[in-house]
């Protein structure tokens, strides 16, 4: 952890309303600024790195909220990503702790694993195992998109990514067709990895970085990067890859021609598009571009809605009080269909209309414009969705 950032923290406590936990229980230590003390406490030695300090740190959703509301440019995205390395380097969780993160690595960045794994949901699941059951989708789209989509444009590259090539191969591929309609020339090469976003975010910092050089290696020499996975973008983005864009920053002047397409869209914003990446108005200028859809905002688009990462695995709790209140707030707004622009957005917020008895159409942006360019219609498009 550098000292010198945190003495950015001038503590003057604009962070608290935005941060998801502090939203839910108003206790300084789970808030960005009581967290930046404990940071403080532990490089100066006046606090121990016991189970309850631990915790503290486990129970942040690492969403930035906090980085665009500081005044005072704190980067707390550096520090807690440091402190999580600095606990999984010096302190030792418990056995059950330690088994479900390790079962969690074992599976999640492997595709063939996480196609097995999910082969099993509906089964009987031990105890440690049902917050996974609890979220895991009841849908899989594990196919491959073209690896070659020849165009006159750029050259581009599409992370396929480890769960959203197995859960959102669907997203992968309207990525492909659109970004090939828009004069692209697009490629999605079968050698590609795991980013480490999951292991970065989860305190496994060095494994992160040295998977996100490899996907970097892996796809060096395109024009751009393209992402359709906000933590993936983000986490990429924040090591330093180079050429890396979300796929709706490529997509803010539009040149395929757009179909009607009447339908009422709540949009949520993804905590790692709009906060991480200060990436806002490219998603929301791709969904206004599509004739006849009415983008509608849900309430509180600042607080996350519990997926971050494996929290919603190791926090499920917390994960699905935050889940339940983001889609109270899509409900709200009586919205035909709802999209986010993160796969796991899209689990979690699923999974909790699903919880709620209000189970809603989802999609990614991405294939909402697909469905726009090839002519789909509302009704078609509705009853093929995830939901």
């Amino acid at each position: 952890m550098q000292s010198e950032l945190i003495a950015d923290c001038v503590h003057c406590g604009f962070c608290l309303p935005t941060c998801p936990t502090y939203s839910l229980w108003h206790e300084e230590m789970d808030s960005p600024r009581g967290r930046i003390y404990l940071m403080q406490g532990l490089v100066d030695g006046t606090i121990a790195l016991s189970d309850t300090v631990v915790e503290h740190f486990d129970r942040c959703l690492g969403c930035m909220a906090c980085v665009s509301s500081c005044p005072s440019g704190v980067q707390y995205d550096r520090l807690i990503e440091q402190t999580r390395h600095h606990v999984e380097q010096h302190h030792r969780r418990g056995p059950l702790d330690r088994l479900v993160r390790a079962g969690i690595f074992a599976v999640f960045p492997h595709r063939r694993r996480l196609r097995a794994a999910l082969l099993f949901r509906r089964l009987p699941a031990p105890r440690l195992l049902i917050p996974l059951k609890e979220i895991a989708p009841p849908w899989s789209s594990p196919d491959w998109p073209p690896e070659h989509l020849p165009g006159d444009g750029p050259r581009v590259a599409v992370v396929a990514g480890c769960v959203a090539s197995v859960v959102f191969g669907d997203v992968n591929a309207a990525t492909a067709r659109v970004l090939h309609a828009e004069g692209y020339d697009v490629h999605v090469p079968r050698r590609q990895g795991c980013c480490g976003a999951l292991h970065a975010h989860a305190g496994r910092l060095d494994e992160g970085i040295a998977q996100a050089r490899e996907l970097e290696r892996d796809l060096a020499g395109y024009d751009y990067v393209v992402t359709n996975a906000a933590g993936c973008g983000s986490h990429l983005k924040d090591h330093g890859a180079a050429n890396v864009v979300d796929v709706s920053e490529l997509l803010a002047e539009p040149r395929a021609e757009r179909g009607p397409l009447p339908l009422r869209v709540a949009f949520q914003d993804s905590c790692h598009l709009r906060h991480a990446q200060g990436v806002a108005s490219a998603p929301r200028a791709m969904l206004d571009a599509i004739p006849g859809l009415e983008r509608l905002e849900p309430g509180e688009q600042d607080i996350c809605c519990g997926s971050a990462g494996i929290y919603n695995i190791v926090e499920a709790r917390t994960a699905a009080e935050l889940g339940d209140r983001k889609a109270g707030h899509v409900r709200a707004t009586g919205a035909d269909a709802y999209a986010s622009g993160n796969p796991g957005c899209l689990v979690q917020v699923t999974a909790a209309l699903r919880r709620a008895g209000h189970p809603t159409p989802a999609f990614h942006p991405i294939e909402l414009v697909d469905a726009s360019i090839r002519g789909v219609g509302v009704e078609e498009l509705l009853a093929g969705a995830r939901r």
